[in-house]
Formats: C-alpha cells, structure tokens, sequence
C-alpha cells in the first residue's frame, strides 16, 4: 500500500487524530496468529478483566465496545428502564456530539442543564432530578458526569463523591463518561479508582481511543446492582466484536503497566506548555486579542480569537471552532504532541497577534 498522508502534518484539533501508540501496535501484532475463540471467550479478555481489577477492585466486569458512543449507550440503557431519563450538562458528548443515539438508539430521555464549566453539581442536577412517580414525566434515574469535561475542566474526587451521595441519596445511579478518563487521574495525581468506584460511581465508560488506542472503549460495571443485560444489549447494539482479542490486547497493553499514564501525562504537559507560553507571550505584550475561557485542567485549550485569526491560523494547523459567535476554539494535545509542534503554533500565534 502507498502511503497517503504527509507525516509532517500535525494538528490540534483533537485527540482522535494521532495514530496508535508503537506500544499498542505492538500488543496486536502479538496476540494475532493461531485461533482464538470469537466474541470475547479469548485468554486476551480473560486477562482483561484481570487487569482492570487490578486498578478498580475485584467484583467488577469489563465490556470491550468499539467506540465511545456505543459505551455510553450500552452502559446507560443497562442501568434504566424504559421509562428512564438521564441528567447530564447541556455540552455532555451524549447530548451533543452523539448524533441522537443515546435517545434515538438507547431509548431514554436526556435531561440538560447548563453550567459554566462543563460540570455538574447536586444543585445543578436537582434542577432536572425531580417528578418521580408523575407518569407524564420522563423519570431522572441516572445522572452522567463526563472526566474530564467536555471544556477540559476535572472533577475533584470529592466533587464526585459529594455527587455520587446526592443521587444515591435521590434513588438515582452514577454513569462516567471517561472518554479521557487517564488525563483526569494525571492531572489530579490519584489512581483510576479514586474518583470512579472508590467516589461512589456505578458504570464507567472507560476510553481508550484518544489515548493511544487503535480503537476500543470498555464499559466498567464497578457497582453490579446498578446494571443488568450488558450481555445481550452490547449485541443488540452492535458493539460486540467477533475479533475481541485485539480490544482487549490494547487494553493490556495500556493498563498492564503504566502507559496509560505516561501517555496522558504527555499529553497534559503539552497542553500546559502551550499555555504557558500563550500566557508569557500575552504578560510581556507580544500578542494582543487573546483570552482564555476555561482553566486548563487536562490536554485542552479553550481560548477566544479575534474575528478571521483562527482560520488564517487553520491553514496550517487543524483545530475546531468550539463557538463561532464568540470566537472560541478548542485546542487539543495528543500523547505524540511533540514540544516543535508547540513552539511552531505559538510562533504561527505570535505572527497573527503580534501587538
């Protein structure tokens, strides 16, 4: 096969769009060769469970998917019944990044609420937690919290736990989307289970992609009575891989040893790099027009651009617009960012504001 793409294009739009760590492409070549049996009862996947226990606890069960949108769908409709809804922010990936499918596919109600910085609180979800036993009513039986947020920002392990409590509190159960579950237990420097089980979450969507995957996300069931059916609903769902052994040798390979971390902790320090040295660039007055609109918690940057900047700027770096009204965009770093791709768009930066 030719090879197709330049390999000096770099970018930060997101995550997704760095290739498969050389450690992962590693674990597929070594589980491939002979037979193995199909749909998950494979020694790869047997030893998943495994290795998943060994950062969250015995009793728990891991469900490799193939995508994020699949885990959340699953996982969710495992832990409602028909006539459940879940509460989640207005700028939750279900609600707005998932084309429709956690409702249109899995079935249930979705209950937004705004928030100023991507996460809940047990006030914010009272504002939707209500009206149990009014059939007119869609019952909130979940609340889903994302780690970290879709604005970069993190949960603190109490902020979990003090959520955790209040839903449990209420009847309700805990759904995580942790799409970038390991930037959070980077940035906040506790292990996996501190801010998941431990904190008092029920089922976990547990990402894999935009840390150096190929592809995969595993649904984590850390409380057993709080979800039933998985068995059949990833088949139902068409999240089921035949091929198995390959999701689950990736995520050996990330888990078994500290990859995932080491990966993610990359990622998070190119990202403070870039901000770092925006902040600098802004402090000593080189640039001019540049804001910050959230703190940078994780491996993203949400800054505002004056009016045109950021698609002069996209003719040489990709990178979304996270709200064109205002001028916000959204920069994301990967565990390949390298330190010459952030000095390269901090100089491209300073060429476009340069005061």
């Amino acid at each position: 096969m030719t090879q197709l793409h330049d390999l000096a294009s770099r970018g930060f739009a997101s995550d997704n769009y760095s290739g498969i760590h050389p450690e992962i492409l590693d674990a597929i070549v070594r589980a491939n060769g002979a037979h193995q049996v199909a749909y998950g009862e494979d020694l790869y996947t047997a030893r998943l469970q495994e290795v998943f226990a060994s950062h969250f606890g015995d009793g728990i069960e891991a469900f490799p998917v193939f995508n994020g949108t699949g885990a959340n769908v699953i996982g969710l409709q495992s832990m409602l019944p028909r006539w459940g809804a879940v509460v989640a922010t207005s700028t939750a990936h279900i609600h707005t990044d998932e084309g429709g499918a956690p409702e249109r596919v899995g079935g249930f109600k979705l209950l937004p609420v705004a928030t100023p910085d991507g996460k809940l609180t047990p006030e914010l979800i009272d504002q939707e937690a209500w009206g149990w036993g009014d059939e007119h009513r869609a019952q909130p039986l979940v609340a889903s919290i994302t780690q970290t947020t879709e604005l970069g920002t993190a949960y603190t392990v109490d902020e979990v736990a003090a959520i955790a409590d209040h839903v449990h509190a209420r009847g309700m159960t805990l759904h995580m989307d942790g799409a970038r579950i390991s930037n959070a237990a980077a940035s906040l420097g506790v292990p996996l289970r501190a801010f998941t089980r431990d904190a008092g979450v029920d089922v976990l969507s547990f990402g894999g992609t935009k840390n150096g995957l190929m592809l995969g996300e595993c649904v984590l069931v850390l409380n057993p009575g709080s979800s039933e059916g998985l068995t059949y609903l990833r088949k139902l769902n068409m999240q089921l891989s035949s091929k198995m052994r390959f999701i689950s040798a990736q995520f050996i390979a990330l888990l078994e040893g500290d990859l995932w971390l080491r990966n993610a902790s990359h990622a998070n320090a190119m990202a403070a790099r870039l901000r770092s040295a925006l902040e600098d660039a802004i402090a000593a007055g080189t640039i001019t027009g540049l804001s910050f609109s959230q703190p940078t918690q994780s491996n993203a940057i949400f800054a505002v651009l004056p009016p045109g900047v950021a698609d002069r700027l996209r003719e040489s770096f990709r990178f979304y617009d996270w709200n064109p009204a205002t001028g916000e965009v959204r920069w994301m770093c990967g565990f390949d960012t390298t330190e010459e791709d952030i000095d390269a768009f901090v100089a491209a930066v300073i060429r476009e504001l340069g005061a």
